[in-house]
């Protein structure tokens, strides 16, 4: 592939083409086209890239780039999203909070996800569970 087709491919996939119309046009094989895309990160429909906010990584500023048809990515990656949420605990939206007593030591504490967990940690489960006593 000569420089001014790989100049040719990323000007078109700025101008939202194809694969399939980029190819007919230059005289080139269509796998070659999307494998040069996917090296490039010229890949999914550029068309529907996000602006503003939504273009970067809210963890780490990493560029973000949005397919169409799909939900729009707020993280480059599962590290990013961890992270992300162990900063921001106050701004998650937590709907099954659930506030439970423990089976072992009566203690009040909140499970996020499972209404039907008995114990407030595994100390405690250990306790019940093989008759240990709290040596307090």
């Amino acid at each position: 592939m000569t420089g001014e087709q790989k100049e040719s491919i990323h000007q078109m996939r700025a101008e939202k083409f194809s694969y399939s119309q980029i190819a007919a046009s230059l005289g080139i094989s269509l796998n070659t086209v999307k494998s040069y895309c996917r090296r490039n990160g010229l890949q999914g429909n550029l068309s529907q890239t996000a602006k503003g906010d939504d273009t970067v990584c809210q963890q780490c500023g990493k560029r973000l780039y949005q397919k169409q048809k799909q939900k729009p990515k707020k993280f480059c990656s599962d590290e990013c999203r961890h992270a992300w949420w162990k900063d921001h605990q106050d701004q998650l939206h937590k709907k099954a909070v659930y506030v439970l007593t423990c089976a072992h030591c009566g203690t009040s504490f909140q499970s996020y996800g499972n209404k039907k967990r008995k114990y407030c940690s595994h100390a405690c489960y250990i306790k019940d569970r093989f008759g240990e006593e709290n040596a307090s």
